[in-house]
């Protein structure tokens, strides 16, 4: 077993510099125009990221990124929880829900700029749109599928209703619902630069479209690096924090088995 948890551990390191290496010796030797040396765009990143454009670019981006997730989260819980008891509304809404969530987000960016504005408020409000979706319908199914048993318990047991919601059903459910938030994050990195993109002055979205634009490609392969640095980071830190709220969950099924 260790010995495999070793290997593990190798090729997770090693992988990773064989690609390094890889696209070090593909630039250097036939990237061409459009990809430029690995160690110009690291320079670029080294100018623009540690730590220039930080105040700039990144932290107006992470504040509507965050900004976003947390109102999709909120608003994906409450209603994903309200349609999760009451089964009448849930078959009644599922038709309007299946319809909004199939509208590409992109296509709503016209009517948010001339609704909303060009400011922050337009493209949280976009985020939040994307992230709803997986949160609400997780949520939802988590909710609805609770066992009976386990309802029926709480009422044996007078237990009042929001201690049931909060510490039965919502902990119940909690497992699906880390999940509906762990499919929205991502989604919420590809909006954020989308939305960056059109009608704004600062973001990373706004950043790399503007080197495309006067051909600065180290600076916009710099902005790249650092949009897959910051997934990375996301979900790394999103994972810890998914196992210290559903560690009673991997405990009871370990258990099971």
């Amino acid at each position: 077993m260790r010995r495999r948890e070793g290997l593990y551990i190798t090729a997770e390191v090693l992988v990773p510099v064989l690609v390094i290496l890889g696209v070090l010796i593909f630039t250097n030797t036939a990237g061409g125009f459009y990809f430029p040396p690995l160690q110009e765009v690291l320079v670029a990143f080294q100018k623009n990221w540690l730590f220039t454009r930080i105040p700039l670019d990144l932290v107006p981006s992470l504040v509507r990124l965050l900004s976003g997730f947390l109102i999709a989260v909120l608003i994906g819980v409450l209603l994903g929880v309200l349609l999760g008891r009451v089964a009448w509304l849930r078959r009644q809404t599922s038709p309007i829900i299946e319809f909004l969530r199939a509208i590409p987000p992109p296509a709503l960016l016209p009517f948010t700029i001339l609704a909303i504005g060009v400011d922050s408020s337009a493209k949280v409000a976009l985020i939040a749109f994307v992230c709803v979706w997986p949160i609400l319908l997780n949520t939802m199914d988590g909710v609805a599928g609770i066992e009976p048993t386990m309802a029926e318990t709480a009422q044996v047991y007078h237990i009042p209703t929001i201690d049931a919601l909060l510490h039965v059903q919502l902990r119940a459910a909690s497992p699906q619902i880390f999940a509906g938030m762990r499919t929205a994050l991502p989604l919420a990195i590809i909006m954020m630069v989308i939305s960056e993109m059109v009608a704004s002055t600062d973001g990373l979205g706004y950043f790399v479209l503007q080197a495309q634009r006067t051909f600065a490609l180290a600076d916009m392969w710099s902005g790249i690096l650092l949009l897959g640095i910051l997934g990375y980071l996301l979900n790394l830190v999103f994972t810890l924090i998914e196992r210290g709220v559903l560690a009673w969950h991997r405990g009871a099924r370990a258990a099971a088995q």
